[in-house]
């Protein structure tokens, strides 16, 4: 098995603190979305979130801080974010309710799958050019959606929002799924990689 490269094996990174951030903010967006009823402010703080997400990993390539942890703690928190973000806006009643299951859906079975296929000895797969952009999409549009059911803002605002939303969600469905079908054979393949990389003299099933 090859060894890491110097600093690959690090916890303590400023990136990996920005994506710690990041984290720390769901329950914020709870809070200003239940608890305080701000659909606006609580879509706001989502985006933010959302539209961030290459911080971390841009000051991880340009400072050298790239970890080994980061390489998971990053999309796990993506992944997360986006979950409780969609399900939240679900209850909320801001969003079409099959909208939301299929985005849900998507991404819990695609969790699932990876979960699974690492514990079996896969190698880690990047994310893809298709899946940043459908995650993307997602994170403009659920934002959107919670904005434009905010009952202080004007009809203009909540025609406005209402437009970037489902201008923003189309392509990230599609993009997002282009991503979904590509994931399994690529998951398959990085499994077999994983396990002969451990079994080297093993010969190939």
């Amino acid at each position: 098995m090859a060894e890491s490269a110097p600093g690959e094996d690090r916890i303590l990174t400023l990136p990996n603190l920005i994506t710690l951030v990041r984290f720390l903010c769901i329950p914020w967006f709870l809070w200003l979305l239940f608890v305080q009823e701000d659909r606006f402010w609580a879509a706001a703080l989502l985006a933010v979130l959302g539209s961030t997400d290459w911080v971390d990993g841009y000051v991880a390539r340009h400072t050298g801080q790239v970890s080994n942890f980061g390489k998971v703690f990053d999309p796990t928190v993506d992944r997360l974010l986006l979950i409780v973000g969609v399900l939240a806006i679900i209850i909320d009643g801001s969003v079409p309710l099959w909208l939301g299951i299929v985005v849900v859906a998507r991404e819990v079975i695609l969790s699932v799958f990876i979960v699974v296929i690492m514990s079996m000895g896969a190698e880690r797969m990047d994310v893809t050019w298709f899946g940043k952009a459908g995650t993307f999409g997602f994170m403009v549009a659920f934002p959107a959606f919670l904005a434009a059911n905010d009952a202080d803002l004007s009809d203009f605002w909540t025609t406005i929002f209402e437009i970037v939303a489902w201008g923003a969600v189309i392509p990230g469905l599609v993009f997002s799924f282009i991503a979904f079908f590509g994931y399994f054979p690529r998951g398959m393949k990085a499994l077999r990689a994983g396990r002969e990389a451990r079994h080297p003299t093993a010969e190939a099933i």
